[in-house]
């Protein structure tokens, strides 16, 4: 990688970082002393309520009060945060901690797996610090087992970053999504996903990403999207008893399957087998809507990227068919949330830059969701998603500290979510 393109993969993920101030704490030590949050508002997620004030009592890593007042115990810290509103952390449920702006495939062959852990360390600073305290981190788009390193060095307090569920890379067919195609053959260029072409090396690539510290598994169910006759076609990459398979394995261990699957039949396939999430979900069909519902598997829209990508095509007749895309993704949203389809918050963030994510929330809301909507989605379905259901997702007793407060009230406006001012993650304070 040449020095200018490394200056430009900087840049791009310290665009954001740089509006903010350093973190609080990076040393991963909470404080020994309570702390009280005081602030104008205070939301009530399950209840879909705003209290008012609201303060926060946390011990630890832990909330051990919520409501419009709290206990002040002798020698608690309080923090008053003024007109702002208490909301519990983020989640972003797709998330590529080792992509950045720019030519996906390139970042494969001209970064090393070392430079792009660096990157990936300022990645997961800068969602820190825009409020997302919890990601699932959707492959390392051809860094192998490089997001276990990231994730124990957060949970050792090495560096600051979300919670993380991770997967290591990915797992497609040979000639399918993320392999790389286009290049001289004779040059043998890296896909930036593993390759499993049947049952039996579907098991054996699950059992080898479990052994290096996958916490879930990642499968690209469909392959490359194109419109025939003006309808929206994408090639399934794996039969039902072929993702059955996976899901099977994966279980076998505690652990879960997610999908990239934006139509038919590949998305159908997915459902049947029983996958965790299905993930862009662009055109999804009446049985596979109905098996989502029934079976409570989460579609996860990643609106944002599809933005990204129709504002930013490599050229005109790209940026046109992404607006195509984009275009039939909010039709078909508005029918499956109709259809009762659960739904989780993701943004694919990583080719558009790491920490602007909440655009995601306003996205959700302006294709059919109202903004208490869209947060349970992220918040609620989110830690179930992430298998932190009663864990993170509320300010409730007993949960964990991942606390933010933005200005404003988000069921007036979700757009302040892009306003984050106080971060805390685990009874750390992050930004304030």
């Amino acid at each position: 990688m040449t020095k200018s393109r490394l200056f430009v993969a900087l840049t791009a993920l310290l665009t954001f970082s740089t509006l903010i101030p350093p973190a609080t704490a990076q040393s991963g030590a909470t404080s020994t002393n309570p702390i009280v949050l005081h602030a104008a508002r205070l939301l009530d997620i399950e209840r879909g309520q705003i209290l008012t004030p609201g303060e926060v009592l946390v011990q630890g890593e832990r909330i051990i009060e919520a409501g419009t007042g709290v206990r002040h115990p002798a020698g608690a810290e309080t923090i008053d945060l003024g007109d702002s509103t208490l909301l519990p952390g983020l989640i972003d449920a797709h998330v590529h901690l080792f992509l950045h702006p720019g030519a996906e495939d390139l970042q494969t062959i001209q970064e090393s797996v070392p430079q792009r852990t660096i990157l990936a360390t300022l990645a997961a600073r800068a969602d820190l610090m825009a409020g997302f305290t919890a990601e699932r981190d959707m492959g390392t788009e051809g860094a192998g087992s490089a997001d276990t390193a990231v994730r124990d060095a957060i949970d050792q307090g090495l560096i600051p970053g979300p919670r993380l569920r991770i997967s290591g890379n990915a797992v497609t067919i040979l000639g399918g999504h993320e392999d790389a195609i286009g290049y001289n053959p004779e040059q043998s260029v890296l896909p930036n996903a593993t390759f499993a072409n049947n049952e039996s090396e579907l098991v054996t690539v699950i059992r080898d990403q479990l052994k290096k510290g996958a916490d879930f598994i990642k499968i690209y169910a469909t392959g490359r999207d194109s419109f025939r006759d003006g309808k929206f076609f994408t090639i399934y990459q794996y039969t039902e008893a072929e993702l059955r398979a996976a899901v099977k394995e994966a279980a076998r261990t505690g652990k879960r399957v997610a999908v990239h699957a934006t139509g038919e039949p590949g998305a159908l396939y997915a459902a049947q087998a029983g996958v965790a999430s299905i993930d862009h979900a662009d055109q999804l069909s009446e049985e596979t809507m109905r098996l989502m519902r029934e079976k409570q598997i989460f579609a996860v829209p990643t609106f944002t990227i599809s933005e990204y990508f129709a504002e930013h095509g490599s050229s005109t007749t790209q940026s046109a068919f992404e607006h195509e895309i984009l275009d039939l993704h909010e039709k078909e949203f508005r029918k499956q949330v109709a259809a009762g389809v659960p739904m989780a918050v993701g943004s694919d963030v990583g080719p558009f830059p790491h920490g602007m994510q909440a655009r995601e929330f306003v996205l959700m809301v302006k294709y059919g969701l109202t903004p208490l909507a869209a947060l349970q989605a992220d918040m609620i379905n989110g830690a179930k998603l992430l298998g932190w259901q009663e864990q993170i997702g509320a300010l409730k007793p007993g949960f964990l500290a991942d606390i933010i407060a933005v200005p404003g009230n988000p069921l007036q406006d979700v757009s302040v979510l892009q306003k984050v001012s106080f971060v805390m993650k685990g009874g750390i304070v992050y930004r304030k």
